[in-house]
């Protein structure tokens, strides 16, 4: 016959010694980094409806980062994504610009205007071909269509889209036709500073100016319409191991600095995924950024 009492007794026991034995370690609580909470990118990118994109001259991002005399640009470092891991390609100029907008510098090593055109493949034609517009707009360029290798402080090195058969000269604009209705601007545009404005042979105080007069009305007007700034350098001054600042302002994407190591090449992509184009030369092998966007 079962004994309750003695069983009662060894559950107590039993209950007592459950109690008494080392628990399990519990596993520490992960603290997330409330600071600067980012949205995780689920594998799509967003819909953008215009992209600028301002090129700079010629210095390292220790060079531009908390510098006194360029306030604008720190500020747009703070409300966008300021890529601190990004590099140029090369040396000198003009194949880094080369780079960015066709996947390779086209076998140009120089500064020299290259002695034909190219038929290869680029963002112009790339966009073109999916029905969507691209316009370059340099300062100083005295006509639409100039080919000549300068005027005034104006470089056709700075123009990359000036060297391929297959971009119609009226992409290669003055900048006093950059659209002052931002709606009518092309999906992708890029704006050309002479010289003087771009740090080339100007300040950093006098580029930082004229990027916020130039261009802070567009970076306004594309947080309410979907549209984004993109300012970057092409190469820095043979000093920093050619690390330049780059940073992506607009409503799509997450604030913050990101540290992960990307190029001209990577840059490249990411255009032309956002607006399902083909692969230019080395954009090809290369991965789009993805860590910046916000999640759709």
């Amino acid at each position: 016959m079962l004994n309750w009492r003695r069983l009662s007794l060894a559950c107590f026991v039993l209950v007592a010694l459950n109690a008494c034995s080392p628990s399990q370690p519990t596993p520490p609580k992960k603290i997330e980094n409330t600071s600067n909470p980012k949205v995780p990118f689920e594998g799509k990118l967003p819909k953008v409806d215009h992209i600028v994109i301002v090129v700079e001259e010629n210095h390292g991002q220790e060079q531009i980062i908390g510098n006194s005399s360029a306030p604008y640009m720190n500020f747009l470092m703070s409300q966008g994504a300021n890529l601190t891991n990004y590099h140029a390609i090369e040396h000198p100029s003009q194949p880094n610009y080369l780079d960015l907008f066709s996947g390779s510098n086209q076998n140009v090593t120089d500064d020299e205007v290259p002695k034909g055109k190219f038929l290869e493949e680029n963002l112009a034609s790339e966009l073109i071909e999916k029905n969507l517009t691209f316009a370059g707009y340099s300062e100083d360029l005295p006509k639409v269509g100039f080919d000549g290798p300068y005027h005034e402080n104006y470089a056709r090195k700075h123009a990359p889209w000036t060297n391929f058969t297959n971009v119609p000269k009226d992409a290669n604009q003055p900048l006093k036709n950059f659209p002052t209705d931002y709606s009518q601007l092309p999906t992708v545009s890029f704006v050309i500073p002479n010289v003087q404005n771009d740090m080339h042979d100007g300040s950093i105080k006098k580029a930082d100016q004229w990027l916020e007069q130039h261009l802070d009305p567009y970076v306004q007007w594309a947080k309410e319409n979907n549209s984004l700034l993109i300012v970057t350098w092409d190469e820095d001054d043979d000093e920093h191991n050619n690390k330049i600042p780059t940073f992506l302002v607009g409503p799509m994407v997450n604030t913050g600095e990101y540290n992960e190591k990307l190029n001209h090449f990577n840059l490249l992509r990411t255009l032309e995924e956002l607006y399902g184009l083909n692969h230019a030369g080395k954009s090809e092998s290369v991965e789009p950024i993805t860590s910046i966007w916000k999640s759709s």
